[in-house]
């Protein structure tokens, strides 16, 4: 493969760090203890993959000649959107009592949770 063009290997790069950075957020899905730290690699890193690979191929489409307004609203409500769910998984889960992992040293949460006086509903496992 050549590249004629430096924007092509722009382009190029940053689908390549965009793959690595899903690649990455794989891993912490599988290795991390819990639902907190799994959704912060779930948020953090898949999100920035998922904008590195439409940047790139955003990229590359002008190159071509073509804006792509689907490309560009795919990145504008991918940004906006996987932190915002990703908030919400977690605050759901801490308010239902999910347990922390054994190796977390301290919940900055409860104390304000308990100062405020917000309710939270215990999860039965079966």
């Amino acid at each position: 493969m050549s590249v004629n063009n430096p924007i092509e290997l722009i382009a190029v790069l940053l689908i390549f760090f965009g793959a690595i950075f899903c690649f990455l957020s794989s891993l912490g899905l599988i290795r991390l203890p819990d639902v907190y730290t799994r959704s912060h690699a779930a948020s953090k890193s898949s999100t920035m993959g998922v904008l590195f690979t439409l940047v790139g191929t955003f990229v590359f489409f002008i190159i071509e000649g073509n804006f792509s307004i689907r490309l560009f609203l795919g990145i504008f409500f991918v940004f906006l959107t996987s932190p915002v769910a990703s908030h919400v998984v977690v605050r759901s889960a801490y308010r239902s009592k999910v347990k922390l992992a054994d190796v977390t040293v301290q919940d900055d949460l409860k104390a304000e949770m308990e100062e405020k006086g917000i309710e939270t509903v215990e999860v039965q496992y079966k």
